[in-house]
């Protein structure tokens, strides 16, 4: 799909008074990062453990009082759960509580729910489990709970009293329980905070085992795409530096079994490839088994579970390729405004990732449900300008539940009203979603003349990691180049090595991913148009700079 191009600014001088640091300041304001003070809390963020509850958006009477009954329930040896959520937000969110309630003497037990077995987030089949299993008489829900209100209701009931720690958007109507909630923050981020308070009341220094826990922090900020500024930029840059030095056994395992050097761990490692292991196990299998990965102590354990979540990770991305190729021959070839997938064979665990895939080939919301036994639980993934989750709310008197984010959601809904709900969905977003939603925008912060893309340009981007939503890496522009030696490359063949010319005698290596289509279209000696990041591509002990295009505009 063709994409329009929205340059922020136009460097089109012959670049002799334009300089690196001239192009950052632009790049600085452009993400409205404007005053000096600004610009010093952007590139030299403050350490997360020195942030309030109002710094983040949490009550602190609300926090105070959390606190005040998780200590009473240490003190009288009360059984505890910690109720997580199956992906790697809630997985490491629930490794932080865990651990820190664990750390201060409590007697406390994680938790995690079968994602087909008993559904997304706190249920009475859950809450039965943990009864069952440890007779708790708290609950400490993280990652999730902020809709739970029938739920607690009905753990109330059984003489169990619930503190919530979520993130998500809050409903209408709240849980009649304790909770400590924020939108700025992951779960994980939230479970993060609330541990923090809880180890400053313990009257020891707990400064180290604080740190540790910012790198499981990191990991579920980066996975759940947080916007990497503010608050959470403070959490990932100072958990990637902890996590780069870890001595959790079984973050190392993991690492290892990726094969990922451990000094050059960024967000993209994270959420390429630490991450998708940690969900691939609340998808195909069982979430528990990530937890227990990362809170061992056993190296052992920790090398077979690692490996193990090696091996679920490459079947669940196998599943996904074959379900995202049947789903793309249920859509319509009269594209609408929004895309309804649902099918009998669908795993449940790979919708998520279905709908992503449906949004970045067709450009419009989609959602994908997974029918079995007459229900259907969906997942949704949306578009920039279109609030997915409350368009789904508001067909909320046909579903059995909905949770989630304005960008993805999810829901539960009985397959007898499935052609209901896709009726007022299309025509909700026929409503709402315009032509121009519909182009894909490419953002880019500059157009610069080619002679600037260079090492000095690099070394200066590298200030503004880490990158990832919200604090993308820098895109530019260049007008007028040329491309030649291009040939394919990958085992599929699917991208395209070439090199870049401006007319000045200079080249620059190149990289242009699942760009195999334009393939024949690159003449030599012909003008393009590119937008591109700027990389340094390490290897062997040799470095050179290398673009990564991420599109070509050919002018006719």
């Amino acid at each position: 799909m063709a994409k329009k191009w929205q340059i922020s600014k136009q460097f089109v001088t012959d670049g002799s008074k334009l300089t690196a640091e001239l192009i950052i300041e632009d790049i600085l304001r452009d993400r409205g990062i404007n005053t000096s003070a600004e610009r010093e809390t952007f590139l030299t963020p403050p350490e997360p453990g020195s942030l309030r509850a109002k710094d983040v958006g949490i009550d602190p009477k609300a926090l105070a009082k959390a606190i005040i009954r998780i200590q009473k329930a240490i003190k009288n040896k009360e059984s505890v759960v910690v109720y997580a959520d199956y992906d790697a937000d809630g997985i490491t969110a629930g490794a932080i509580m865990w651990e820190t309630l664990w750390h201060l003497g409590a007697r406390v037990m994680p938790y995690i729910p079968h994602r087909v077995d008993e559904g997304y987030g706190l249920s009475e089949k859950g809450i039965d489990a943990v009864r069952s299993q440890y007779d708790p008489t708290l609950i400490i829900t993280v990652d999730h709970g902020i809709t739970a209100k029938e739920q607690v209701e009905y753990a109330k009931k059984l003489g169990i009293e619930v503190i919530i720690t979520d993130h998500h958007v809050k409903p209408e109507k709240l849980p009649d329980c304790q909770i400590v909630h924020t939108t700025l923050l992951s779960g994980s981020g939230v479970s993060w905070f609330v541990s923090k308070a809880l180890l400053a009341t313990s009257g020891g220094d707990a400064s180290q085992h604080e740190r540790e826990l910012t790198a499981l922090a990191a990991v579920g900020t980066i996975a759940d795409l947080l916007p990497l500024a503010g608050i959470n930029r403070s959490i990932v840059k100072f958990g990637l530096g902890v996590l780069r030095k870890t001595n959790r056994i079984g973050f190392n395992a993991l690492i290892a079994e990726a094969g990922i050097e451990k000094s050059a761990i960024d967000t993209y490692t994270v959420s390429h490839m630490l991450a998708p292991r940690l969900n691939a196990m609340g998808r195909l299998e069982h979430a528990l088994d990530a937890l227990r990965l990362l809170c061992t102590k056993d190296g052992v354990k920790a090398g077979l579970l690692a490996q193990k979540l090696g091996t679920t990770n490459k079947e669940r991305q196998q599943l996904t390729i074959d379900t995202v190729t049947h789903a793309k021959e249920l859509v319509p070839k009269t594209l609408k405004k929004i895309i309804v997938i649902s099918h009998e064979t669908y795993n449940p665990g790979v919708i998520g990732l279905v709908a992503g895939r449906l949004v970045e080939e067709y450009w419009r919301p989609s959602i994908v449900l997974a029918i079995a036994d007459g229900f259907a639980k969906a997942s949704a993934r949306s578009i920039p300008g279109f609030n997915i989750v409350e368009a789904i709310r508001s067909c909320s008197d046909v579903l059995v539940d909905v949770g989630g984010h304005p960008m993805a959601a999810g829901f539960t809904v009985t397959a007898k009203n499935i052609p209901v709900l896709t009726s007022r969905l299309e025509a909700l977003a026929e409503k709402q979603i315009d032509e121009e939603m519909l182009k894909r925008v490419l953002h880019i912060d500059a157009e610069i003349p080619f002679s600037m893309a260079t090492e000095s340009l690099w070394q200066k981007i590298q200030m503004l990691e880490p990158f990832g939503f919200g604090n993308y890496e820098p895109l530019f522009a260049s007008m007028d180049v040329t491309i030649t030696d291009v040939r394919l490359i990958g085992a599929t063949r699917k991208h395209i090595k070439c090199k870049v010319h401006a007319g000045s005698g200079r080249v620059v290596d190149a990289v242009a991913f699942n760009m195999a289509d334009l393939y024949g279209s690159l003449e030599t000696n012909v003008p393009v148009h590119i937008a591109y990041s700027i990389d340094m591509n390490e290897w062997n002990g040799r470095r050179n700079l290398q673009l990564k295009i991420k599109d070509i505009v050919i002018p006719r």
